[in-house]
């Protein structure tokens, strides 16, 4: 027989750079698709501020808050008992420095129950996670595009390419020597992302940044097809969820309208049949 699964903790994702063992990770807001995406054995899944856009409906992720958030993550970490749950801090819940950082991440373990959180910024966020590795809560960087400034960087823009692939490696290398355990690389050049994944000791989750990262992150609604808007190039369909649903959807229409549901089988009699 084999030997039951056990949740992946810290040490297995740090682990996984030096055993050539690739990382596998997915958004999550709920507890339905945390229990499938456990079940499927993902790795790490990521309760992101990008619930701002395919939960809440905003256009960016700037508005979205930590009272909102920390039920989506709390969801998530009951419903999935083997991946390693993390979850964002959004906008404005880190930024004043490393103890407004540490005391929103106290709040995600411990009214959400996830087991780390990740944070946005390299050099500039050094000291944030700095702060909250020191408390003893695990900390996922993020680095290259950060969604959180994107009117700074006057919008979804490719980082690191000529002359910026400099401050990524410096960005990189802060986040390392702060004490984060893996780092996100958004919008990067492949090539990039390769010399940065090279260069450190910890592993890279690319979104958009290659395959040569130590591990890769989509969100869901993006991989699976529920989102049916315009996808970035970096986006691979793994299913059309929107065409099932919204099938799924006319068929359960026609039927109530045409009276075919429920049938007889699909109702209660009046009395209750004889053993």
């Amino acid at each position: 027989m084999s030997e039951p699964r056990k949740r992946i903790r810290v040490r297995q994702i740090a682990q996984a750079k030096a055993e050539g063992r690739r990382i596998t990770a997915l958004t999550s807001y709920d507890c339905m698709t945390a229990r499938i995406f456990d079940e499927a054995g993902i790795d790490l899944l990521l309760v992101g501020d990008s619930a701002a856009n395919v939960v809440y409906g905003a256009e960016t992720t700037l508005g979205v808050t930590v009272d909102e958030l920390i039920p989506l993550a709390r969801a998530v970490a009951t419903a999935a008992p083997h991946c390693l749950v993390v979850a964002d801090l959004p906008f404005g819940s880190y930024e004043q420095g490393p103890e407004q950082a540490l005391e929103t991440s106290i709040r995600f373990m411990k009214e959400a129950g996830v087991q780390a959180v990740k944070l946005e910024g390299g050099v500039r966020s050094q000291a944030m996670i700095r702060k909250v590795v020191d408390a003893g809560i695990p900390v996922v960087a993020h680095i290259g595009f950060t969604p959180q400034s994107e009117h700074g960087f006057g919008g979804h823009v490719i980082q690191g390419r000529g002359a910026a692939a400099k401050q990524l490696m410096d960005d990189a290398l802060a986040v390392q020597e702060a004490g984060a355990f893996a780092v996100v690389l958004e919008l990067v050049p492949a090539s990039v992302a390769a010399e940065v994944t090279k260069s450190l000791n910890i592993p890279t989750i690319g979104i958009g940044a290659g395959v040569e990262c130590d591990g890769q992150i989509l969100v869901w609604q993006d991989a699976f097809g529920l989102n049916s808007g315009r996808l970035p190039k970096f986006v691979r369909k793994f299913a059309e969820l929107h065409e099932t649903l919204l099938g799924a959807a006319q068929d359960y229409r026609e039927a109530v309208a045409s009276g075919a549901f429920p049938n007889e089988s699909e109702s209660y009699p009046d009395s209750t049949p004889a053993a």
